[in-house]
């Protein structure tokens, strides 16, 4: 098993500056704001430069497929600073969902096909798994896939909650055929897809449903042989979102303490009071604890621990917890003004609320916790 901590290296740092000043500039409130207003929900301008200046869509892809081969530590640090900002774009979909599912497939076709479009940021990718029930587990698939007469195959059914999906030029779907759990990749153009976009609690990230028509699909890995590689995508996902929930953890933190600092009642800054104290103290106790458990997650993957499964789901389940706490008591620390449209602080209260049912919410990462470790 990998230690409990590890340091991060210069490199890792100049990372992290690297994507918040970038983020600074490309995403700021404003930015967030007027993105979450729109259907597509990012600025492709912007997709652009996060792919050819910063190559952050090839960063965990390995160098044979056009990627820039660095590992799983060097994507919490940057999903951490994208957590800070809220980004508006379908990053983690495609890295995070979509690059994922294809290592973890072993069909060295589809990597070759498709990993290069994502690593350069041409493909925009996703994965449909969810169903009308919101089940994330292998029972939940009941969109049927079906052979043709000439040897291809066909999807019928729907799929739920797919993130980004009606901006993703690739769709990698979750399937079952008479031989148990399938995956299959879908074009955007394809004939019998229908993609919309559904409205939800948390407007900066978007998800969309999809209906299949008898849609022609290309089979990705072996016929029912698909479900091994979506659970480790699933675990993978959930280590990924454990750092983007403890960087908006820290980030309503910091505005929770700023303010307790600025506001002045009674003559004094409320930071003053006791009562405040405990809520700002308890806050960053969550908080630290579920940042150790996100990176702990994060270079557990990088190498290739045998224990990533459980770690995964503790991450998820710690990271969901603190970042709703966190973000619930920013709001009640800032008093009235926390309750408005115009502040920040509901931005990351709906994100860290649909951050912690997305892949299961902590109750069910707990359960699967105690499965893992045999309790």
């Amino acid at each position: 098993m990998v230690a409990v901590t590890h340091p991060f290296s210069d490199d890792h740092e100049q990372l992290r500056a690297a994507v918040r000043r970038f983020l600074a500039d490309k995403s700021p409130e404003t930015e967030v704001r007027r993105l979450m207003e729109q259907t597509e929900g990012f600025d492709r301008a912007v997709w652009r430069q996060m792919a050819e200046q910063l190559e952050l869509m090839a960063l965990i892809i390995p160098g044979e497929y056009g990627g820039a081969g660095h590992s799983y530590a060097e994507l919490s640090v940057v999903l951490d600073e994208m957590g800070r900002a809220l980004l508006c774009a379908p990053y983690f979909a495609t890295v995070a969902l979509a690059a994922n599912l294809l290592l973890a497939s072993r069909d060295e076709r589809a990597k070759e096909e498709y990993l290069p479009g994502i690593a350069s940021g041409r493909t925009i990718a996703t994965v449909a798994l969810a169903e009308r029930q919101g089940d994330w587990g292998e029972s939940g698939i009941t969109l049927e896939a079906t052979r043709t007469p000439d040897g291809g195959w066909r999807l019928s059914g729907e799929k739920h909650y797919v993130l980004d999906g009606h901006v993703a030029d690739l769709v990698l779907v979750v399937a079952r055929t008479r031989a148990g759990v399938s995956l299959f990749a879908v074009g955007k153009d394809a004939a019998g897809l229908a993609a919309a976009p559904v409205a939800t609690l948390d407007p900066t990230r978007k998800l969309a449903r999809l209906s299949f028509d008898r849609v022609r699909a290309r089979p990705v890995g072996a016929d029912g042989e698909g479900w091994p590689a979506v659970a480790r995508m699933l675990d993978l996902a959930a280590v990924a979102l454990a750092a983007e929930q403890a960087g908006g953890a820290q980030r309503v933190l910091e505005m929770a303490v700023a303010y307790a600092r600025l506001r002045v009642q009674f003559g004094r800054p409320i930071g003053s009071f006791q009562a405040v104290k405990h809520k700002c103290a308890d806050m960053l106790l969550e908080v630290e604890s579920a940042r150790a458990a996100a990176y702990h997650a994060g270079w557990a993957v990088a190498e290739d621990d045998d224990e990533v499964p459980v770690l995964a789901s503790l991450a998820k389940s710690c990271c969901s917890e603190a970042y709703f706490h966190a973000a619930a008591e920013n709001i009640q620390i800032h008093g009235g003004i926390g309750y408005t449209w115009e502040h920040p602080a509901h931005l990351y209260f709906r994100r860290a609320k649909s951050s912690e049912l997305l892949f299961g919410d902590a109750a069910h990462h707990r359960e699967l916790l105690a499965r893992r470790i045999g309790v």
